[in-house]
């Protein structure tokens, strides 16, 4: 389809998008051409955000052995690609479902880690992150306190909390499971 290899071609020019990944998306079948199109624009997805969705799409496809098209076309996606809100914050969150979908097994951990972390109910001042996507084994936590006895409160509560946020930071290292 002609116009819509237009239409590619000129994003991907306005967004630098590299010949490879050009390449990559104009091989596909228009189907899959057309709903990537979509999502590109409706989302207005950065260089860099496209690149990760296009290799994220091409991950499930193949596993799955179905197209893109079919890929963007499940409930969950779709459901970002029309939802109100922020532009940016649908495109993170649309990335952010791809990677579940392609790493369906980190979803479940995050899942459960992010549960092990609120059972611990802790106050506002002090937060517990996990590693962007596991890729580690390190947790951080944040104290955020206004005075010295706030600040010695927090601290006394962390001590408390040591044998779960241990659990925690195991799970993070593949030990315990919740």
């Amino acid at each position: 389809m002609p116009h819509l290899d237009d239409e590619i071609r000129q994003l991907a020019a306005r967004r630098h998008l590299p010949d490879t990944h050009l390449d990559r998306w104009l091989s596909l079948d228009e189907p899959s051409r057309a709903a990537l199109m979509e999502a590109a624009g409706l989302l207005r997805l950065r260089t860099g955000q496209l690149v990760v969705a296009l290799d994220l799409l091409d991950e499930i496809a193949v596993r799955e052995s179905v197209s893109i098209a079919s890929v963007l076309a499940r409930p969950s996606l779709h459901r970002l690609l029309s939802a109100p809100g922020s532009v940016p914050e649908r495109a993170h969150a649309f990335l952010d479902e791809l990677r579940a979908m392609r790493f369906p097994r980190l979803r479940e951990t995050t899942a459960r880690l992010e549960a092990a972390i609120a059972a611990m109910r802790l106050p506002a001042g002090i937060a517990v992150l996990l590693p962007r996507d596991l890729a580690s084994d390190e947790l951080t936590i944040q104290l955020v306190a206004s005075d010295a006895g706030e600040l010695n409160r927090l601290i006394d509560l962390l001590v408390e909390k040591r044998a779960e946020l241990s659990r925690i930071l195991s799970m993070i290292g593949g030990g315990d499971e919740v």
